[in-house]
């Protein structure tokens, strides 16, 4: 097959958008869930679909899956955007092989809202968990390549030593049937690049805590979270899940650096594995990070 380019432009104008998230696994998918909500004037939300993930925080993918589900309806009511309970929809547990689709409502809901769009005109599919749900739509439907960007955090930066990345490593079939496929992709990795993206407690405190239900929740949630292994010690907090939000708003290149790069293809041994030969994408290499907490912390106080 020959080599293709799939490095798509900034979005301008107003865009559609699908938000696929593990949503209870960590605390940064809640603050990219606000982030999205309060970007009106960029983003028209279409839907939002549970991802699976097991860890500490679940007893299974799929018990991971229906916790980011209740998480997700729990961050809208907060945000009083209980408008957009009835477009959440459930996923599916992890893939079990490269060729078989899981039907759940959120595969079947991505082809269905995929077909209304063109190459020219995109929905934009955004992946902040296992990309399941995804690669699972493209088995049913193929066609939709043509028809979404998937902007997708997962992997780790080309120069990390391991591709051990959690969203990866969840599932290494579906991120491979992503990186065959034909649809434009944007990866944001997370060592290396994204992981710049992090804040502390007294900054949290400072910019969100008393200004609204929202902001309190996010601000205390991620405070207990880290001071549940860090507490007496200096600590920060990762909040890499937003950086795809970045990517949507970001039309003049002022909060992160984009490079088009052969995709580094993933691997079951966790190596990575680039060649020239492999498709070109949208690879993030560089954050401004203090102009993204402004942007972050500004939408989530407005009025």
């Amino acid at each position: 097959m020959a080599k293709l380019n799939r490095c798509p432009a900034r979005p301008t104008g107003l865009i559609d958008v699908i938000l696929d998230t593990d949503a209870y696994n960590e605390i940064d998918d809640q603050f990219a869930i606000a982030y999205l909500l309060r970007a009106p004037e960029k983003c028209r939300i279409r839907a939002f679909c549970a991802a699976p993930f097991f860890n500490s925080r679940s007893t299974g993918d799929v018990d991971g899956m229906e916790r980011s589900y209740q998480e997700l309806k729990k961050i809208l009511k907060l945000a009083k955007a209980e408008e957009y309970i009835p477009l959440t929809y459930r996923g599916s547990g992890f893939l079990k092989d490269e060729k078989t689709p899981i039907e759940s409502d959120a595969a079947k809901k991505i082809v269905e809202i995929a077909q209304e769009y063109t190459a020219e005109k995109p929905l934009y599919v955004v992946a902040i968990g296992a990309i399941t749900n995804v690669a699972s739509a493209l088995l049913l439907d193929p066609s939709i390549a043509e028809k979404i960007v998937i902007v997708w955090l997962g992997g780790h930066a080309q120069h990390w030593p391991k591709n051990d990345e959690f969203n990866l490593k969840g599932d290494i079939a579906a991120a491979r049937i992503v990186f065959s496929s034909k649809a434009p992709l944007v990866q944001l990795p997370c060592m290396g690049v994204v992981d710049q993206l992090r804040t502390s407690k007294p900054e949290l405190i400072h910019w969100l805590r008393g200004k609204n239900e929202l902001s309190d929740y996010l601000c205390d949630n991620t405070i207990e979270a880290a001071e549940s292994y860090a507490k007496g010690k200096p600590w920060t907090r990762v909040i890499w899940d937003i950086s795809t939000i970045v990517w949507l708003l970001d039309e003049k290149c002022e909060m992160m650096l984009e490079k088009k790069i052969p995709l580094s293809m993933p691997q079951y041994s966790m190596e990575h594995s680039i060649s020239q030969d492999n498709d070109d994408i949208c690879y993030i290499w560089h954050i401004n990070r203090d102009k993204v907490f402004e942007d972050l912390f500004h939408r989530l106080t407005a009025n």
